[in-house]
């Protein structure tokens, strides 16, 4: 093995026997390991050795909070944004259509608190003094007939015709046609056969339009009609004792 020796020569500088500090010079070939270089003033540093330059770490948090838009200030960019006509914004249509919304609700709150009359419901019902009479009769077949229907004075008689004449007196004067020329219903018989009674009504019309009123109106088609109508409506499953066949309806 050979052994090489090397003699290291003393570095002269100027006379000074001593180097108190070796400096290395060139162009970042021998920076020492993560190398940095820091100023003050320019409030940034630099990392790595090839002059990358990285933003601080309050400009970086400047340039994040400019970058988040709160919601404020884009709910008024956008209601600034021209819709059409190159005049009409969008925060101008949306105002419209809230007008136009308010407007409504009010129009229809007025129109429905007005109250509507109809022309027709304007009479005088003093001056209805024309009669106009109908006679018919029904079976009741929820009842059986026993001696004291025959006569009026007796309590059972009387109880079932007040309430025969309650009934056809609701029937008729909530009719929209007929109420106004409602004037009472009455129970003249009652007679065997289950129970038949024979009733008449009484309407009362103005002078001046009685032809008209007895040809439609009071006509017995129409009287007859409302009567078997509300009949056909009773309720079949409960039968009653004032329960009247639609069938056995008569009316003249």
């Amino acid at each position: 093995m050979h052994i090489v020796e090397i003699e290291l020569s003393e570095l002269k500088t100027n006379g000074s026997d001593a180097l108190e500090s070796l400096v290395t010079t060139g162009n970042g070939d021998n920076h020492p390991t993560g190398c940095e270089e820091t100023s003050g003033l320019l409030g940034a540093q630099r990392n790595g050795c090839n002059g990358e330059t990285m933003p601080s770490e309050r400009v970086a948090t400047e340039e994040i909070s400019s970058s988040k838009e709160s919601a404020v200030d884009r709910v008024k960019r956008e209601l600034k944004k021209v819709v059409c006509g190159g005049k009409v914004r969008l925060w101008m249509v949306l105002l419209m259509l809230l007008v136009v919304l308010v407007a409504v609700i009010l129009i229809s709150l007025s129109l429905c608190s007005v109250v509507y009359r109809d022309p027709d419901e304007k009479f005088n019902r003093s001056t209805f003094r024309v009669p106009r009479l109908f006679n018919g009769s029904f079976v009741l077949p929820g009842l059986n007939f026993t001696e004291d229907l025959l006569s009026f004075s007796s309590n059972r008689s009387r109880d079932l015709t007040g309430d025969l004449q309650g009934k056809l007196s609701n029937v008729y004067t909530s009719s929209p046609a007929l109420g106004r020329y409602f004037s009472k219903a009455e129970i003249h018989t009652l007679r065997n056969g289950s129970v038949i009674a024979e009733y008449q009504l009484t309407f009362f019309m103005p002078e001046e339009h009685q032809e008209q009123l007895r040809n439609f109106t009071l006509s017995r088609k129409m009287v007859y009609n409302v009567l078997r109508q509300f009949l056909y409506a009773q309720d079949r499953a409960a039968p009653s004792a004032l329960y009247i066949d639609p069938v056995s309806l008569k009316l003249s």
